[in-house]
């Protein structure tokens, strides 16, 4: 981007009432870029308005589920509609569960994937005619360390970042012709309330981690990534030494997590 800035551009957020999504829609504003942002929860899309200082016209909240079509249409109108158009859509929105495969209905599954993969590909479809006249125009996508590296009990949520990555990589060379940077940015552990709405979980379910970082640095790593058009970046040092551990040495990486398994 000219001069590394976000001001006046026009960005759609997903996931933005808490952690990562919470940070980005703060440090968006405060560049001075206009967001619309979306989440299933109105009150807290209301309390993050109060808390950027209820900017008119640049923070638009537009609350709904976006594994339903209807409004990730709606999402993509209003940003159409509100601000001319579309420059960055940040695909942040995500859920996860833990527990073994063999133990989980199938619905976990498919709730997984509706949120983590399937939402953010149909989303990315609906704002593709818009980001193709945007100015510097980029597509993000929140990933995690484990679409690099599969682990114990996250299998379903493993398999959604891996399919969230493989796709990313195959859009970021079908739209090089079209300007369009895609940038994947896969955190390790951050922390959130992320194991607070795990689905099908036990209540005090923990898992193994790679380190772990707050929201905050999360979402400024994640501009910073954006703004520099990285085609890929994993956040943290534990981040990076799993996936390289993973490429050289694959039976130690997997007896070190079976020894913390």
């Amino acid at each position: 981007m000219r001069g590394n800035s976000f001001q006046g551009k026009r960005v759609v957020l997903t996931g933005a009432s808490s952690g990562i999504g919470w940070y980005l829609a703060t440090q968006l504003v405060q560049a001075g870029a206009n967001v619309v942002v979306t989440s299933r929860r109105a009150e807290r899309l209301r309390q993050l308005r109060l808390a950027t200082g209820n900017p008119l016209k640049r923070l638009i909240a537009v609350p709904g589920d976006i594994t339903d079509a209807d409004h990730r249409q709606h999402v993509i109108d209003t940003a159409a509609e509100q601000l001319g158009g579309i420059d960055i859509l940040i695909n942040n929105a995500g859920i996860g569960a833990i527990g073994r495969f063999d133990q989980a209905s199938p619905d976990r599954l498919r709730r997984i994937f509706d949120v983590d993969f399937f939402a953010a590909a149909e989303m990315t479809r609906l704002a593709l005619p818009w980001l193709k006249e945007g100015r510097e125009p980029a597509v993000c996508v929140v990933s995690s360390v484990l679409a690099h590296r599969g682990v114990p009990e996250k299998s379903e949520y493993c398999a959604a970042k891996f399919a969230l990555r493989g796709w990313a990589e195959s859009l970021r060379i079908e739209l090089r012709g079209d300007g369009i940077a895609v940038v994947t940015v896969s955190p390790s552990t951050t922390r959130s309330e992320f194991f607070e709405s795990l689905i099908d979980s036990p209540r005090d379910a923990r898992s193994f981690s790679f380190g772990c970082q707050s929201a905050q640095q999360v979402a400024g790593k994640v501009l910073r990534a954006i703004r520099r058009r990285k085609r890929e970046v994993v956040l943290s040092p534990g981040g990076k030494a799993l996936v390289w551990l993973s490429r050289l040495a694959p039976g130690f990486t997997e007896r070190l997590i079976l020894a913390n398994y």
